[in-house]
Order: structure tokens, then C-alpha cells, then sequence
């Protein structure tokens, strides 16, 4: 099941280390199965607040989001982004094509029921 890593990273002054983060970082998950889906793209605030930028790189696994992650490569160019840039950063599990989110509610709603 196809999984991501997201990152919602704050503003940062340029640097070079930021360049040389950016220009290595594709060859540490291509291995892996990996490709951007967003990376340097706007985005429209419809609700709440969000500064700075959000980062989506698709993996065909969960398990394989995560060996790119703990990965030599990838653990050997993160400094170079997190001495300037602060921000957060996630790995989750997408869904099945056949999820149903009105079985969620269902079985929230049970749960509530049984209280």
C-alpha cells in the first residue's frame, strides 16, 4: 500500500547546504521506489494556517518510506536541511483504493454507543 513522507518545513533564508540537500536528495529515494508528488509548489490556505512549504514524496510501501528514511544516503544529507530549515516531518500509511470512510464513522459511532 502506497505510503508517504510529508514534510511541513517553516521559511529559511537560502543557503547552500539547503542547495546541496535539495540537488542530492532524489538519488537517496529513488532507490526505494520514491518520487516527489509536491516539492516547490504554492499552496492555498482554505482553512486554519500554514506557513512555510509542504514536501509529499510517494513510496510504494510503508516499509520502504521507512528503509529510505533510516537509510546511509538519506541520514548523511538531513543535516543539511535541519541546520537551517525547522519544520516536521512524517511517514503514514495511505489508504486501500476500496476504503470507505462512512465505516469509519460506523464504527465510531458504535464505540460511542457502548459508552
Amino acid at each position: 500500500m502506497t505510503a508517504y513522507a510529508i514534510a511541513h518545513l517553516q521559511e529559511a533564508a537560502p543557503h547552500p547546504e539547503i542547495a546541496e540537500y535539495i540537488a542530492r536528495i532524489t538519488a537517496t529515494f529513488e532507490p526505494y521506489g520514491g518520487r516527489f508528488l509536491v516539492h516547490g509548489t504554492p499552496h492555498e490556505v482554505v482553512e486554519g494556517s500554514w506557513p512555510g512549504h509542504v514536501v509529499v514524496i510517494g513510496f510504494p510501501s510503508f516499509a520502504q518510506a521507512r528503509a529510505w528514511w533510516d537509510s546511509d544516503a538519506y541520514q548523511a544529507i538531513a543535516p543539511l536541511r535541519s541546520r537551517h530549515i525547522e519544520g516536521d516531518i512524517i511517514l503514514v500509511p495511505g489508504v486501500s483504493e476500496d476504503y470507505d470512510a462512512s465505516a469509519t464513522a460506523r464504527t465510531m459511532l458504535e464505540a460511542i454507543a457502548a459508552r
